[in-house]
């Protein structure tokens, strides 16, 4: 029999807990907007009701309704007032308890005995109280969760001898498993073979590592349970290795019926639930993309949006395709499909809605992350890049909201890195002057993840000559200024990195563009050089980021050279004339404080 670690199991657990974690929180814990231009924190949804808190709605209402009235209370005598009250509040407060209490043992036994005999009836009584797919598989990725975390619980309890605790949490994971695996079967309509074998095996497993853990309370011999910890270590790591096949399996089987509905149904209704619940699935982390992308879920999409008749369907469509393609999988079927020429084709149709283009520009933006390693095979998004690119500058002009900007917006800065002959279109197309005019409007560029695509736009095409007049002319050289003073209002940690990055991106650009004496001169005359001194030596003013410093140094001593006689001696000794580490250094321990 193999020796396996306490220790050594904590790896595998963290590796479900890190994917659980994920899946189970994902409508929980909505996050902020990433570095990665995928998922946009203007598009958080909401999870669904509680089944508990609409029970306890209706009953409180019920409750109300018996009480109702104010003439009707205050005509009773105050006792009879009183014992009204305590009833009330009484109910409220057995009805809260109720939700966080569960006995384990009831649950364990009564939950693994079916409520009728006959499979139509139970199906019907089970199924009225369920909402839909997503709904009942957030449940079950939640319970999962709750399971990943307790194994990983044991082990660690396991590796200090906590016998006692041991057990009680074994008690616990077996009868969460066992609610697990019936919850899913009352709303699951088939289950394979594989799935009912490996059912089997995790609850008879459980089983075996509950009775090796009982058997282990009632012993007291330290070398007796020293030679027992292996056999539960083995145990546990089966256990561990059988969960997470079993949630495997279900998520698979799940997404297989989904993408059925997608690809054999005619009706919208039935088709629209489908890709919503195939959404929802994609929000619960990589790892359910990647099932997805494998069980052919980018080749039914697709297939939607080159149907006229599921045209209503096509925002949705491209937004799940958009979640489904941050993985590696879903780019290779997205290239084995022609998808690119089929978001061109989208993007050039007049005919659809803004709405629809603004999914296909979120598409863009995913596939050309410049924060995705797999991108390279691509080939087909060079043919129709310029297609693309002409779409896009029109979307942002013509961009109604500032949600349709930033997804324009954020495509064409991600172009911008994928390729170095975007620059030249956007310069050709005119989009220096459509971008600047753009952030005049404080209703379309109204956050800083706006303004974080459009100074990473201004920053890549500052490399060509011919772009400081056209920055001059359009007032460039003020935006860029104004970025420069760009802080977080809310203080949300992802509103505050976007704002390190404008910041960043700014300094760069003027460093870039400082080379021409026009745009030298007009950031002179804006005090450009006051403001780098200040982010520079006050640590605060650039949220001590050290990319902001390097960026700020860079675009003093590049004015520095056109007009020396803008800085002190004390700043010229300091941030211009010593080699750019020395200076680095220098700011960097300012904010040092010695006692």
């Amino acid at each position: 029999m193999r020796n396996f670690s306490a220790r050594s199991n904590c790896g595998t657990f963290q590796r479900i807990i890190t994917y659980l974690k994920n899946a189970s929180l994902g409508h929980l814990c909505k996050g902020g907007m990433s570095a990665d231009v995928t998922l946009f924190s203007l598009r958080a949804g909401g999870g669904a009701g509680n089944t508990y808190c609409d029970l306890w709605r209706r009953i409180h209402k019920g409750i109300n309704m018996a009480f109702k009235g104010e003439d009707h209370l205050d005509s009773l005598p105050l006792p009879v007032q009183r014992m009204h009250l305590m009833q009330v509040d009484s109910v409220q407060r057995w009805m809260e308890d109720l939700k966080l209490m569960t006995d384990c043992e009831c649950m364990c036994i009564l939950q693994s005995k079916p409520i009728s005999a006959e499979k139509d009836e139970q199906s019907e009584l089970i199924l009225s109280s369920q909402y839909n797919t997503s709904d009942n598989l957030q449940l079950l990725l939640k319970r999962a969760w709750i399971i990943s975390t307790e194994l990983t619980r044991i082990a660690q309890k396991l590796e200090k001898n906590r016998w006692q605790r041991v057990h009680s949490m074994t008690v616990r994971v077996n009868c969460h498993v066992r609610s697990m695996i019936n919850e899913y079967n009352a709303f699951t309509r088939s289950s394979s073979e594989e799935m009912n074998q490996m059912e089997n095996l995790l609850i008879d497993k459980c089983s075996e590592f509950t009775s090796f853990t009982e058997r282990c309370i009632q012993v007291e011999d330290e070398q007796t349970l020293k030679s027992m910890k292996s056999c539960i270590n083995e145990t546990l790591t089966s256990v561990a290795q059988y969960f997470g096949q079993l949630i495997e399996l279900v998520l698979t089987h799940e997404v297989q019926n989904l993408l059925r509905q997608i690809e054999s149904s005619d009706s919208v209704y039935i088709t629209e639930s489908a890709i919503n619940s195939l959404f929802s699935l994609t929000q619960e982390g990589t790892h359910l993309c990647r099932i997805i992308a494998k069980e052919g879920g980018v080749v039914a999409l697709f297939k939607i949006c080159r149907q006229d008749y599921f045209r209503c369907l096509y925002p949705q469509t491209l937004r799940t395709l958009a979640s489904i393609c941050c993985v590696e999988e879903g780019m290779h079927q997205l290239e084995k499909v022609d998808g690119i020429l089929c978001l061109a084709d989208i993007l050039t149709d007049n005919t659809h809605s803004e709405a629809t283009h603004a999914e296909a520009a979120a598409v863009i933006a995913q596939i050309t992350s410049p924060h995705l390693t797999f991108t390279q095979h691509l080939s087909s998004f060079l043919e129709n890049m310029e297609e693309i690119v002409t779409a896009l500058v029109k979307l942002c002009q013509e961009a109604s909201s500032g949600e349709v900007f930033l997804l324009a917006s954020a495509a064409l800065a991600n172009i911008t890195f994928f390729d170095t002959m975007a620059c030249e279109m956007l310069l050709q197309l005119n989009a220096m002057k459509i971008l600047l005019a753009a952030c005049s409007d404080k209703h379309i560029v109204d956050t800083p993840y706006s303004r974080d695509q459009v100074v990473t736009i201004l920053a890549n095409m500052s490399v060509l000559d011919q772009c400081a007049s056209e920055i001059v002319q359009g007032n460039g050289v003020q935006l860029l200024m104004e970025m420069l003073f760009e802080r977080s209002s809310s203080g949300n940690s992802a509103e505050v990195a976007a704002c390190e990055r404008v910041q960043q991106k700014s300094a760069v650009t003027l460093a870039r563009l400082s080379r021409d004496p026009e745009v030298a001169d007009a950031a002179v005359k804006l005090s450009c050089i006051p403001r780098l001194i200040k982010l520079c030596r006050s640590p605060t003013e650039r949220n001590n980021s050290d990319s902001v410093l390097v960026a700020c140094l860079a675009a003093l001593r590049r004015l520095a050279v056109m007009s020396p006689d803008r800085l002190e001696d004390s700043d010229f000794q300091q941030l211009v004339k010593p080699r750019l580490v020395d200076s680095f250094l220098l700011c960097t321990n300012m904010e040092e404080s010695f006692v």
